[in-house]
């Protein structure tokens, strides 16, 4: 999050948690049971149109929200009149390639009611499980929210195969929400959170207000029961709930079968909230520093270290040294002109390029790589240093 995202000063409902009153950046993901009519399988406009309500009044505050959205399957089968069971690989390919159209104009349509730009991001498991396709959907994410715009994210469901799919968009949204450094995942359900048994099977459930650590007794309560609409069950929220808070990322199981669900959430409605151990910035650089293999090294002159552990990204310009073969995307370790480890980073570069403009300009980059590329080396945000090299400002 930009420093100055969090200086905004946002107002919240009186009984707001912390969690959702201080959360900058949002990931709400809605399942196709909240979107579509069971018994039409048209879009539940209605529904739809109250929670953009509630992401305006978000964006107004200065915050910024993303949709991980289901839907496009079930509308495209009811446009193609396909009968009811389960569908061939090919049927939902089909399916969705009619839905998405459908549901891409209507979250245009009702996001332009506000003054907002709604933007379709289709994603496959490659585009966060191989590091280049991950900073490229991370990049069109970040950017689409600095322009302002409310990304509705939904796996590509016309390309992906059964053996490569999601399957679910609870893990999805958990993913998107690790790539995007968010605050706050929000999964709205059919039910208001997370109960020790099924509450419409056991009288006895009881529902579980906050959850500060997932244990194999948390992992037992959790069912694999879903609509027909739906692939995921609560099964595939406590998944969702583990990608979230290793990633530093808070995550709430809420009601989607009410309107204006998010602004129930900041009133203190019924919910589950699962809390993460750490914030975003630490998990990634937790991530960053401990869980991904060098694939080089870049050496910085002693300007550039000063730099590095005031906040700065690492320049080209202070780059004396690159050793190693990476790619635009994979870790490096960073040293001091005297061999010392400062820390690590996901580098901007492949290590063709970035020899090419080791100690060059940013405003050189362009001329000679014959491409605009990023003006850092290693931005800060993909950068995880070693606490003990920090120095005083």
């Amino acid at each position: 999050m930009s420093d100055n995202q969090k200086s905004i000063t946002r107002p919240a409902a009186k009984n707001a948690r912390p969690e959702w009153a201080e959360a900058s950046r949002i990931v709400v993901k809605l399942g196709s049971a909240l979107l579509t009519c069971r018994e039409t399988g048209t879009l539940n406009t209605q529904w739809l149109a109250s929670l953009i309500d509630d992401i305006a009044q978000l964006a107004s505050a200065g915050r910024d929200v993303v949709i991980v959205s289901s839907g496009a399957i079930a509308l495209g089968r009811h446009a193609l009149k396909i009968a009811p069971g389960p569908l061939q690989l090919e049927e939902s390919q089909a399916a969705a390639a009619v839905g998405q159209i459908a549901l891409a104009h209507a979250y245009a349509d009702l996001a332009k009611t506000h003054g907002i730009t709604a933007a379709q991001v289709l994603v496959t498991l490659g585009d966060t499980e191989q590091r280049r396709r991950y900073l490229n959907a991370r990049d069109t994410l970040l950017t689409l929210l600095r322009f302002k715009a409310l990304p509705v994210v939904n796996e590509n469901d016309t390309v992906a195969t059964s053996e490569i799919r999601y399957g679910d968009n609870d893990r999805l949204s958990a993913r998107v929400a690790s790539m995007i450094d968010a605050d706050c995942l929000v999964l709205l359900s059919d039910v208001d959170g997370f109960y020790t048994a099924p509450p419409g099977l056991n009288p006895d459930a009881r529902r579980l207000d906050v959850i500060t650590e997932i244990t194999s007794e948390i992992e037992a309560m959790a069912g694999d029961a879903g609509s027909e609409l739906s692939r995921g069950g609560m099964r595939t929220k406590i998944e969702a709930a583990k990608i979230a808070r290793a990633a530093g990322c808070d995550m709430v199981i809420a009601s989607g079968k009410r309107p204006n669900p998010l602004a129930a959430i900041a009133e203190g409605a019924p919910c589950t909230w699962f809390i993460a151990p750490a914030d975003p910035v630490t998990a990634r650089q937790r991530w960053i520093s401990g869980q991904l293999e060098p694939k080089g090294t870049i050496t910085v002159d002693a300007g550039a270290e000063k730099a590095l552990f005031r906040g700065r990204s690492l320049l080209p310009a202070g780059v004396s040294a690159v050793s190693g073969k990476f790619d635009r995307g994979d870790a490096v370790i960073i040293r001091g002109g005297d061999g010392r480890e400062l820390g690590r980073g996901l580098i901007a570069y492949a290590t063709k390029d970035a020899e090419r403009i080791v100690g060059k300009k940013s405003s050189e980059i362009s001329d000679i790589l014959g491409f605009a590329g990023r003006d850092e080396l290693i931005h800060r945000d993909d950068m995880a240093l070693h606490r003990m090299h920090r120095t005083a400002d």
